[in-house]
């Protein structure tokens, strides 16, 4: 149902842009969540993104640095990433539910991950 994509290897400072394409139906019903695992870690929340998109949150670690974004015409969410640093290297996933929040319990469909390093 959902597939992420635009990891990769990149440097301190650079930046990404993770896209996250929903195959389903009704993609607007949905609200979609970013989540991502660093290595030995558990996985954590990133950002949130409301059904119409009017209403968003971001982990403290992220904000200011971090954009979430969907288009419903196109059935993708995005979530751009600046000033990128060795903390954030993860697997980052994207996820839909029905009202999405901060914890993964809330969501019903998964992506597989996509990896994102980022060597200082």
């Amino acid at each position: 149902q959902l597939v992420e994509s635009g990891g990769g290897l990149v440097q301190a400072g650079d930046s990404l842009r993770l896209s996250c394409l929903f195959s389903g139906r009704a993609f607007y019903s949905y609200a979609i969540g970013w989540f991502r695992q660093p290595p030995g870690k558990e996985r954590e929340f990133v950002s949130v993104i409301s059904r119409s998109g009017d209403n968003i949150h971001y982990a403290d670690s992220v904000k200011c640095r971090f954009t979430v974004s969907r288009d419903n015409a196109k059935n993708t969410a995005y979530l751009q990433m600046n000033s990128l640093n060795a903390e954030d290297t993860a697997v980052y996933y994207c996820a839909a539910g029905p009202a999405g929040g901060g914890r993964k319990e809330l969501y019903t469909y998964w992506g597989q991950g996509t990896q994102v390093t980022v060597s200082s």
